[in-house]
């Protein structure tokens, strides 16, 4: 199986995966990108990681050797190339990596002859350019490469546990591994050795031999079935087999870097610093129409905070180019062209990813100007102090909130004489990385309790509850009380009991667990919820009723609480038909982005950027209920996944499916893959009503539902306000409407009564407090104080006795509520000599509050009321020395 050399990424791709197919590996397409089955990683960063549950013995697939090109993203958390990325030709935000897996099949001897295989006589690599690494105490991977290979043992390199000891966490599986390299010459800068300085010796696969498992006290045992984790970047890849000296050099970046030149009219490699902001929109652009692509949206926290970063620095980058406006929607149609083929989600979601990017991009310039303002008050702080230097942890306050770049502050310091402490910012940014460190652990540490890992000894429980909730002569394989697993359990203690057969639903895709009793020959378990634990085994949380249980007790009755689940039933499947009549009606770029199904209601986030308009949300409830009303069957059945996605089901983004899924079908109205309960019928439903619809983050709208009972529930609930205002407004039916306009009307009625009323009186407080006008240095001066006056009406007695007054100073204070009420007028003859906010500035710091304002009126509140006359005495010496504007 010999290729040319110079293939391009595409072919490499299409040749690694069909080479494996031939060795007997199933081609597994790539899993999502945001690993929602594991929170302790922020992105996949790997291509072992949708794998990871079958390295721990979690869960079983149909094959036993696997290859994929799994996309991938460094980016926050513990594996961050983010600052990176643009400064060198290797680091990426996003990548592809190619990978071959073995679980428990074959194990070194295979794994390096089919590398060996495929670099020389696929890929066309020199051998006499490569490079192996092993760990310094395997002896048997020596042997293998020496056996195998032609490849000299002084090119044969011993490293140690840092370099090729490979481990998923603290303890479980982990084992040696071996590093192939490639040598790209003496016209590449760098030591002629692997793991030396510079790039001419580069890494190119990591062959990862997974032989030990390592406990609490890093005790090495072998394990019983070894396996193989391969991986090999297909940008670094492409950029040997093309013989280019950098990533950006491929055919992978060439399409988006032509773009970006064209439109910021620059030629890549023309400046230094140019060609740093042309590689980082280059990558960038590929992170975020991927990121994008799987309903990931800009936030302010998590994922979301990476994704906005990752467009943020794209758009600085952008502007130092000179590419004005929004950029970044239309430079990912270059994305959708060379990938979508690959990855058809690019396409499905491309017009709703360019609107997020660039309504993104515009509230970037928003911050940048945000930032500038904040940055010029930090500015004046540090030079009103004598300062010479903005501090650090300012710096990166306005990086971190606003994605204010350092290089705009440093320009800035420069204009204005001023340095930046560097050092200070860097220490702040490591802080940060540190914290996210500890808040997302990498691909590994543990996620669960250990003794849920213990629990992989026993099979996955058999889930029979589609067909029934009660069943019996179900086998207790396990007890586990206060996190430790226990043989017994008696009366009050709280438990999870592990079945090997259960009618109970554990809580999965949004459905919350269900809820019921066990029942053995000895006692009894009230359960209140269930959950998946260690793969597919369910684990029933509760608490011992009476009797005493025993592993290996066996279960003379399992119940479901029925209510419970069919009103469970009846919210999933109304989520179901949601999900396509927002599709309908609001557009095809919907996408689900997280749900709950709980016995008493129903939540559905999804990609949208309005607010849903009363319109809409009727709209909806009716097709909705329209569906309800047709009361068509549900059919399910299961299929292969590939076979269902073909046949138009729906699968949702970061959701876990294994080789047979579940297929959900609701007439013409919704096919989707979804492993929960559903009514038999969209009848069974009743009636369904939207309770609330919000916003829970940027393009992510929320809708809240009640179905059957619920819905009846909130309909009575409605009907008794109505039934209680009515009885308030003394009326015998429920027309409250036109009773409440009348209201209303005879409300504003008096507040226009009431309007003239007080300008009448205003008008005569103005004329008593005439008698109070005196002059200092030739100027008319009014100060009074008027107590029990809220500021609006302070506004307009003042604006009175400037109409009366002609030209002057009119200062007014009073208490109101325990709070002081300032206002200072300056005629408009006399705004050259006099600024009503800088008179109000020494009269409010005396009342414990803050000046400023317009030239000609300013307004301002104080605490301290008892300080209100001494204030207001300080006016006449403040008029006898003005400050001139």
């Amino acid at each position: 199986m010999t290729r040319s050399k110079h293939m391009t990424s595409a072919e490499l791709r299409e040749a690694f995966l069909a080479f494996f197919e031939s060795k007997g590996h199933a081609r597994v397409p790539s899993g999502s990108l945001i690993p929602r089955q594991d929170p302790t990683l922020f992105f996949t960063n790997a291509g072992m990681v949708p794998f990871k549950a079958v390295f721990l013995g979690e869960e079983s697939r149909s094959y036993a050797r696997a290859s994929s090109c799994q996309k991938c993203v460094r980016a926050g958390g513990k594996h961050n190339d983010l600052e990176n990325v643009g400064r060198t030709l290797r680091h990426h935000t996003f990548f592809e990596m190619l990978g071959n897996f073995s679980f428990g099949d074959y194990f070194k001897r295979e794994a390096i002859a089919f590398a060996w295989e495929f670099l020389t006589r696929v890929a066309n690599l020199p051998a006499e350019r490569l490079w192996v690494t092993i760990y310094e105490k395997d002896d048997e991977a020596e042997r293998l490469w020496r056996e195998l290979t032609p490849v000299p043992a002084e090119r044969i390199i011993r490293s140690g546990e840092k370099d090729n000891f490979w481990s998923m966490g603290d303890t479980g599986p982990c084992g040696p591994c071996s590093e192939i390299h490639y040598d790209q010459g003496p016209g590449v800068p760098g030591d002629a050795v692997p793991n030396g300085e510079g790039d001419r010796v580069m890494e190119i696969w990591n062959l990862v031999f997974m032989q030990f498992n390592r406990d609490a006290q890093g005790a090495l045992t072998p394990l019983p079935k070894p396996s193989i984790d391969t991986g090999m970047g297909l940008e670094r890849l492409a950029s040997v087999v093309q013989g280019v000296h950098g990533n950006y050099e491929t055919d992978i970046f060439r399409p988006y870097i032509a773009a970006i030149e064209e439109k910021a009219g620059v030629g890549y490699g023309t400046d230094p610093a140019k060609d740093v902001s042309i590689r980082v929109i280059a990558d960038h652009v590929r992170a975020t129409a991927f990121l994008l692509s799987e309903g990931l949206l800009p936030a302010n926290e998590g994922r979301g905070f990476v994704l906005r970063r990752i467009l943020r620095r794209a758009a600085r980058h952008g502007r130092l180019l000179g590419i004005e406006g929004p950029f970044l929607g239309a430079l990912m149609s270059v994305v959708v062209d060379e990938m979508g083929a690959v990855y058809p989600e690019l396409v499905e979601g491309h017009r709703h990813s360019a609107r997020v990017a660039d309504l993104e991009e515009e509230r970037f310039a928003h911050a940048l100007d945000t930032g500038l303002r904040l940055l010029d008050e930090v500015v004046g702080k540090v030079q009103s102090s004598g300062g010479r230097t903005i501090p650090g942890a300012e710096l990166f306050r306005l990086y971190d909130t606003f994605g204010f770049p350092l290089d705009i502050a440093q320009d800035v310091a420069n204009e204005r004489g001023l340095s930046v402490d560097e050092a200070g910012f860097r220490e702040a940014m490591e802080g940060q990385r540190q914290r996210a460190r500890a808040s997302w652990v990498g691909s590994g540490e543990e996620a669960v309790a250990p003794v849920y890992k213990e629990m992989v000894v026993h099979p996955a429980t058999r889930f029979v509850g589609y067909e029934e909730m009660e069943a019996a002569l179900a086998e207790i394989l396990a007890i586990v009380r206060n996190g430790e697993s226990v043989r017994e359990a008696g009366p009050g203690e709280e438990v999870e009991i592990l079945l090997d057969r259960t009618p109970f639903y554990a809580e999965s895709g949004g459905q919350t667990g269900d809820r019921g009793h066990l029942l053995t020959e000895r006692g009894r378990v009230d359960v209140s919820d269930t959950q998946k634990r260690a793969g597919a085994r369910f684990f029933h949380k509760g608490t011992v009723h009476h009797g005493k249980i025993r592993v290996g007790d066996r279960i003379t009755r399992a119940r479901v609480d029925r209510d419970v689940r069919l009103a469970a039933a009846r919210n999933h499947t109304a989520t179901h038909l949601l999900h396509a009549v927002l599709r309908e009606v609001l557009g095809d770029h919907v996408k689900q982005s997280g749900s709950l199904v709980s016995s008493d209601r129903l939540r559905f986030d999804f990609t949208h950027f309005a607010a849903i308009s009363p319109h809409e949300i009727e709209r909806i409830e009716e097709r909705v209920n329209t569906h309800i009303l047709e009361n068509v069957p549900l059919a399910t059945e299961e299929k292969g996944l590939d076979e269902a996605v073909a046949s138009g089901a729906m699968a949702l983004f970061g959701e876990k499916y294994g080789d047979r899924v579940r297929v959900v079908r609701i007439g013409e109205a919704s096919t989707e893959l979804c492993g929960g309960t559903h009514c038999r019928s969209t009848g069974d439903i009743g009636l369904f009503k939207v309770i609330r619809e919000e916003s829970v983050g940027a393009g992510t709208r929320r809708i809240e539902a009640v179905t059957g009972e619920g819905a009846l529930s909130h309909v009575r609930g409605v009907e008794q306000v109505l039934r209680d205002t009515a009885s308030i407004l003394k009326i015998k039916d429920l027309s409250i409407t036109p009773r409440i306009e009348r209201i209303l009307e005879e409300k504003r009625d008096l507040e226009r009564e009431l309007a003239r009323f007080k300008e009448k009186a205003a008008a005569s407080h103005a004329g008593d407090l005439m008698s109070a006008v005196r002059e200092v240095d030739g100027i008319r001066l009014i100060v009074r104080r008027v107590d029990g006056v809220a500021a609006k009406e302070m506004r307009d007695l003042g604006d009175g006795l400037r109409d009366r007054l002609r030209s002057g100073v009119i200062v007014l204070g009073g208490e109101t509520e325990g709070k002081v009420v300032l206002l200072a007028i300056v005629t408009k003859d006399l705004a050259g000599r006099f600024h009503a906010g800088d008179i109000l500035k020494s009269v409010a710091e005396r009342v414990g509050g803050k000046g400023g304002g317009r030239p000609d009126m300013a307004q301002a509140g104080g605490k301290d009321p008892s300080k209100l006359d001494e204030a207001l005495s300080l006016v006449a010496d403040i008029v006898r020395q003005p400050a001139a504007r």
